[in-house]
């Protein structure tokens, strides 16, 4: 799937062969290759997670030709990955490791039981064959692929340590390493595919059937087979197969698949549905909007699958450092060799002092601790309703110390309703003087023509009061400040102070100064207001007002309070009305600090000046006028992002519905993802530096380095395993 970034860059994904073994050393090489491939600018490749996700330049490059130069590099692209052969697949993977580690118990403790009690060498080194083949197949696969890309990684090191095991004469130390070594492979496969099959569960929740209205009747189609303005039928119990709006009926839908909402919501004519979700109550008929692959659960789907495959700092950094430290450690090991017998240390003890110390310093437990964790912490947010772009925006949500929010919409409903329509007395020419409905009739023929939320309210009542409603030329629109449009004739002007202000600044306007009085009246009262005036031969005057109000978001108060005991230091309300109304608002929701009447470009100020005072900023907004601050912020939480295509693409977290409580969830995933890197981190290293210090001081038996070893995998899998169960 390819994705435009801008005019020349675009971003493709390509799926590829999973492989097993521990480090992605291989994957550095063939990232090596791809960036030396005309028209790539940025690579990331990921053998565990089975992607490869490129920047390129389409002027110089397509996504076959990048496809391609993967397959030169001997590695297998999945040109058209089913899901669900695709998880049979790894199961069927998954069973076959299962039953080599088995195998390879079976042959160690064969060996073991035998050379005790004396048997037969020839079963005794059976067994032990046994246990190497099985024990080994895996892991040489990995360090082969791996030389063929010109490196070394962990793979390479266990087999290197349990053959050097082997030919002093110690096999039963070398099988257990191996045993060991590929037992914790196989809970870590399994612990990164739990993370992969919270995916697959997404898509379990959408049809792959609709019943179509056809002719009168019901015919069951394909959802890949059904258009835009096809109409289908959802009974009480069923599953909504894709995007639309309802045409006829009414009930109750239960969103919480996708949203997270807890609660069912009720529905009715012209309100929209997303597939995935679940009619429960009334017969609906819905008409599609968007077609199966466009639907917000496929777009849900494909996002949380990108961010699986794209790599947190920590983890980066991580894979960066993994050649270098092999290296280091087959040197120290080398040393650990040769400056012993030079001195005249005997080399059978020796030789076995330094495979233990070579197994005591791989880094499995650090290269596995951070994608456990972080892939486990963006499937568990997926599962939620909450969409992490990347696993870079799961540890950036873990630092966040200031959070700004935009007013209309995200603390309020964004539903905004008008209240008052006053028309103004004494005007220059009483015979001209409007009634109400005639008023809010032209008014609403201006505001007919823009996006914002007070002109869309203004719609919606002239529609309420069944006005008729002519259509306007020649609209303009001045942003955050008003707009004008010619309406029979007449050039009529509807703005907020600023725009009487600077805009008809220079034009002396007839009522203008107890407009504005009135105005502060309305804005004390916590209501947002504008003028409405205009033209008759070359004179402007005050024909009235109108008055809106917006209510809280429910919750609000209480997220902020959560925000606080995370530890977010400063929170901001960024808004474009007036600072009284807002100060109204904040006063409520209990925020530190208001900034007003701002205008797109002032809004991202804003953000930059929040970040030079507190570096780790979140902007949250709806992802469509605030695309610019959310870009603009550390990190960038849209709302909405269901039915928002906008929040989709802008934000680095999407909430795919409105409920505020998720914005603290976001950030509770983000410390609590720092905090499991950290624990496992110092469980990784720490069990190194235990190790290797007590083989240097005084020496421990090779077995029990591989138990230490390995066991320190073990937790760390597992213990990044249990964000999949973070509720907040």
């Amino acid at each position: 799937m390819t994705v435009t970034e801008s005019p020349s860059l675009s971003t493709c994904t390509v799926q590829i062969e999973r492989r097993g073994g521990r480090g992605e050393a291989g994957a550095r090489g063939l990232e090596r290759h791809l960036r030396n491939t005309a028209g790539v600018h940025d690579v990331d490749v990921s053998f565990r997670t089975g992607s490869v996700r490129i920047t390129y330049d389409e002027s110089l490059t397509s996504e076959e030709q990048i496809r391609e130069a993967v397959r030169n590099r001997a590695v297998s692209v999945q040109d058209a990955p089913d899901r669900d052969t695709d998880e049979t697949t790894s199961r069927s993977g998954l069973r076959r490791e299962a039953v080599f580690v088995g195998l390879t118990l079976f042959g160690m403790v064969t060996g073991l039981a035998t050379g005790w009690l004396d048997g037969p060498p020839l079963l005794m080194w059976a067994g032990y064959g046994v246990a190497y083949v099985f024990g080994g197949w895996y892991g040489l696969k990995g360090a082969i692929e791996t030389l063929r890309h010109r490196a070394v990684d962990i793979d390479l090191l266990m087999i290197v340590a349990a053959l050097g095991a082997l030919s002093i004469g110690a096999p039963f130390e070398g099988a257990m390493l191996l045993f060991l070594f590929s037992l914790s492979n196989t809970l870590q496969h399994y612990a990164i595919g739990r993370s992969r099959r919270a995916i697959k569960s997404l898509v379990e929740m959408r049809p792959d059937e609709a019943q179509i209205l056809r002719d009168g009747s019901e015919v069951t189609v394909s959802v890949d087979d059904v258009a835009v303005g096809d109409v289908f039928v959802v009974r009480p119990g069923d599953k909504i197969p894709l995007d639309g709006v309802i045409t006829s009926g009414e009930g109750t839908v239960d969103q919480a698949s996708l949203t997270g909402e807890s609660v069912p919501v009720p529905k009715e004519p012209g309100d929209e549905v997303f597939g995935g979700t679940i009619n429960e109550s009334g017969s609906l008929e819905i008409e599609v909007t968007r077609q199966a692959h466009e639907s917000a659960i496929s777009r849900l789907i494909y996002m949380v699958e990108r961010a699986q495959s794209e790599k947190a700092p920590t983890q980066r950094l991580i894979d960066r450092l993994e050649q270098p430290y092999v290296l280091g450690v087959f040197a120290l090991t080398i040393a650990a060799i040769a400056i012993p017998v030079s001195l005249g240390s005997e080399f059978t003890g020796t030789f076995y002092r330094a495979m233990t110390l070579m197994v005591a310093a791989s880094p499995c437990a650090v290269i596995i601790s951070t994608p456990a964790a972080v892939l486990s912490a963006i499937a568990s947010g997926g599962r939620q309703g909450v969409l992490f772009k990347g696993g870079e925006h799961v540890e950036t949500a873990a630092h966040i110390d200031a959070v700004a929010f935009d007013k209309t919409g995200t603390l309020t409903q964004g539903d905004t309703q008008l209240t008052d329509v006053f028309v103004r007395v004494g005007t220059a020419d009483e015979d001209e003087r409007l009634t109400e409905d005639e008023l809010l009739s032209i008014a609403a023929a201006v505001q007919a023509r823009s996006e914002h939320h007070l002109a869309r309210a203004t719609v919606r009542a002239a529609e309420t009061r069944s006005l008729d409603v002519v259509n306007a030329e020649r609209f303009q629109s001045v942003a955050g400040k008003g707009v004008k449009a010619d309406v029979d004739g007449r050039t009529t002007h509807i703005g907020n102070r600023s725009y009487f202000e600077t805009v008809l600044g220079d034009t002396e306007v007839d009522g203008l100064e107890p407009g504005l009085d009135r105005l502060q009246t309305l804005e004390a009262e916590g209501k947002t207001s504008v003028l409405v005036a205009r033209e008759s031969h070359g004179e402007v005057s005050v024909s009235g007002w109108l008055a809106f109000t917006d209510t809280v978001r429910p919750g609000a108060a209480e997220m902020v309070d959560d925000l606080r005991s995370l530890g977010v230091e400063h929170i901001v309300m960024l808004t474009g009305d007036n600072e009284r109304v807002a100060q109204r608002i904040a006063d409520e929701v209990g925020i530190d600090e208001v900034q007003a009447e701002l205008l797109p470009e002032e809004k991202v100020t804003t953000i930059e000046e929040l970040v030079e005072r507190y570096e780790n900023v979140a902007m949250v907004g709806d992802g469509v006028n605030d695309a610019p601050a959310l870009a603009t912020a550390t990190l960038g939480i849209a709302m909405g992002g269901a039915g928002t295509d906008v929040a989709l693409d802008t934000a680095d977290v999407v909430l795919m519905g409105d409920d505020l409580s998720k914005i603290p969830y976001v950030l509770g995933l983000g410390r609590k993802t720092r905090r499991t890197l950290t624990t496992n981190l110092a469980i990784a290293f720490g069990a190194i530096v235990l190790m290797v210090g007590t083989i240097l001081l005084q020496g421990i038996p090779l077995p029990l380095a591989v138990v230490g070893h390995e066991g320190s995998t073990v937790i760390v899998s597992l213990n990044g395993l249990r964000l999949l169960g973070f509720r907040g």
